[in-house]
């Protein structure tokens, strides 16, 4: 069955809208040009939620995600759009990020949840992205870029055509795709400050959570984080929240911070990068959980995604996958993808691979930039097929060995270690006197670097006080 893509709803909706027509603004109460209704809006919103929760996963605590879309909620039935469907998300991610699809569905990683210190500062974020859809932004996106220059985010050769292909959504979509200006930036700040301040909530902290994800950005150097790659700071954040603040005519100091219950939400919750979801050990991939290791061309850029593992060679003109492909034997799912529309197949041949068995066969596809060049090879192990793909945009004989030998290293997982290997995890400790954070850590260790540690605890520093009965962040692996 082919893949719907998120271009072919939008060209779908840009023909029924003809040239479009005019609206509302539900929070500036002025009239815009616009090619997407609101039902095509939720329809696109939960369209692709779901789909996005499958491609990054939701992460598994209800607990959590309900506590999550308690605060969420209540601002948002406050709001200028209360009769939106309005889900909300807890994802199994690791980024430091938050993001929102049109319609009322709005996404919190958990690597975003690790680093506030409070239920104030996570009504600050849900309303900024609350405010995003109030304010019908992505909505506004659409039309200012007429629907068919929107594009997926592609980091190697021809990925929305491998993806389509293989069965999987591209990483990219997880964004949806759009990224907002400083002006919309700027009005989800306001619309999100004053969605928190109306809930009761002390506003202050906003300051607090620009302030960590300013350090987060510093920190990871070189590489936009996920927050920043989507909503580029207006180059005076703090200060207009500032601004704003001194403009508010209740007192804040009675407001609610709700530290101890928000830090009581996430004791336990996973930090950083989950081992037993898969990890590289040199340019072997091994995972835990579904107990199966392989080996990545040595030298390739890899990356482990929900969806697929990939490998991209250092040239770009050459990419490997692997994927859960299906529940048919082997050689039937390679003859089901064989079959698609636009590939043209080679001669199948059967065979196993460390015991299990395989099916293997040369393809070629149309791509966006022309002909790709491949080899699928789909493996029986443990209840499930995997897919193993390789794809070239030069001739196959270039890359059909490496593609050969990563198929080939598929195998049974048998190293103990990594087996029962654990993941970090967030601990909440309360402190039985007041100390400094170094002193902290040497009592009560983590695994994380001090400057980390003193990050996610919204501290400055290792110098940092720490009152008598404060509850503290530590990172510990179990």
């Amino acid at each position: 069955m082919k893949r719907t893509s998120f271009l072919t709803l939008l060209a779908g909706i840009a023909v029924g809208s003809a040239i479009g027509s005019c609206a509302v603004n539900p929070v500036t109460g002025k009239k815009e040009l616009s090619l997407v209704s609101e039902s095509q809006e939720i329809e696109m919103g939960r369209s692709y939620s779901s789909q996005i929760a499958s491609e990054m996963g939701v992460y598994p605590d209800s607990g959590l995600s309900a506590y999550v879309a308690t605060i969420g909620r209540r601002m948002a039935l406050a709001s200028e759009r209360p009769r939106l469907p309005w889900t909300f998300y807890v994802m199994d991610d690791p980024q430091v990020n938050a993001f929102a699809l049109p319609g009322g569905f709005i996404f919190v990683t958990r690597g975003i949840l690790a680093h506030m210190n409070s239920e104030a500062e996570l009504a600050t974020v849900v309303g900024h992205e609350i405010g995003h859809v109030t304010a019908r932004h992505s909505v506004q996106q659409m039309t200012r870029t007429q629907l068919a220059q929107i594009g997926l985010v592609a980091g190697s050769i021809a990925s929305e055509t491998f993806a389509q292909y293989a069965g999987v959504a591209t990483q990219g979509l997880g964004m949806l795709f759009l990224k907002y200006g400083r002006d919309d930036e700027t009005q989800a700040d306001g619309l999100g400050f004053r969605y928190a301040l109306n809930d009761g909530f002390d506003v202050r902290r906003m300051v607090d959570m620009f302030q960590i994800l300013k350090r987060v950005g510093a920190r990871a150097g070189q590489r936009i984080p996920e927050w920043q790659s989507s909503h580029p700071d207006p180059g005076n954040r703090i200060e207009a929240t500032q601004q704003r603040l001194s403009k508010v005519t209740v007192p804040l100091d009675g407001k609610k911070v709700n530290r101890a219950e928000f830090l009581r939400a996430i004791d336990c919750i996973v930090f950083g990068d989950n081992p037993r979801q898969g990890y590289f050990q040199g340019p072997a991939f091994l995972h835990p959980d579904l107990a199966f290791e392989i080996d990545f061309p040595a030298g390739w850029r890899t990356a482990n995604q929900p969806a697929a593992v990939v490998g991209v060679s250092p040239n770009r003109d050459a990419q490997v996958m692997l994927s859960i492909g299906a529940t048919e034997d082997p050689e039937a799912a390679l003859r089901n993808f064989l079959s698609k529309e636009g590939i043209q197949g080679g001669q199948v041949h059967r065979t196993t691979i460390h015991g299990n068995q395989a099916a293997t066969a040369p393809f070629s596809a149309q791509g966006e930039g022309g002909v790709l060049n491949g080899r699928a090879t789909y493996v029986a192990y443990a209840g499930n097929t995997y897919q193993l793909l390789g794809v070239t945009t030069a001739a196959l004989n270039s890359w059909d060995g490496a593609f050969q030998a990563f198929s080939g290293s598929f195998r049974r997982l048998t190293d103990q270690a990594a087996l029962n290997v654990k993941p970090n995890r967030i601990a909440i400790t309360r402190v039985t006197r007041q100390m400094t954070l170094a002193e902290f850590n040497r009592q009560y260790p983590s695994v994380i670097p001090m400057d980390e540690l003193a990050l996610i605890n919204g501290v400055r520093d290792s110098t940092a006080l720490v009152p008598a009965g404060e509850s503290v962040k530590r990172v510990v692996t179990k």
